[in-house]
């Protein structure tokens, strides 16, 4: 006699099977929100420009000037603005410059003209300074130039975007 092979699923083998699948979907349901947050940042369409108004062309001057402007800051899901400040003026070839005030030695803020260090940005913090043109002077502590911001002109109106590292020494 020949058995015949029967295709029916045991009561364990169902068992298995149920249980392996309701853990699954279990898992992927704890997993897919990660999954969610951490791609989500990525299928996001970037801002429409990096770059902020700050002040009107025919307001720069020779004389550095400090001007404040708002960015927007996104950390995750929370938006915010953060301040940023920047001396801003003509150079001797009327070029524009924008100087981020961050000293390059401890990240203090440096002041136009402050105490007794005429036509220098300085640094009270550790005597840092830095001639017209926010170049380290030899012999003080700032290792570096003070960054200067990228800018773009519209229509008479100054925009400033990151403010870039300069080479030197």
């Amino acid at each position: 006699m020949s058995e015949k092979k029967n295709n029916q699923v045991s009561r364990r083998q169902f068992l298995n099977y149920t249980l392996t699948g309701v853990g699954g979907f279990m898992g992927a349901a704890m997993v897919s929100p990660m999954v969610g947050m951490a791609v989500d940042p990525l299928l996001q369409a970037e801002g429409s420009s990096d770059f902020q108004y700050v002040m009107d062309v025919s307001e720069i001057t020779q004389e550095p000037q400090r001007k404040s402007f708002t960015v927007p800051q996104e950390d995750g899901w929370y938006e915010s603005e953060s301040e940023q400040t920047a001396w801003i003026y003509r150079t001797e070839n009327d070029e524009i410059l924008a100087l981020s005030p961050v000293c390059t030695h401890l990240g203090c803020t440096v002041d136009w003209e402050s105490g007794d260090h005429d036509n220098e940005f300085f640094c009270p913090c550790h005597n840092g300074r830095y001639d017209r043109m926010g170049v380290n002077i030899a012999d003080t502590p700032p290792t570096a130039p003070l960054p200067a911001y990228e800018y773009r002109v519209e229509e008479g109106k100054l925009y400033l975007g990151k403010a870039q590292p300069r080479g030197g020494a």
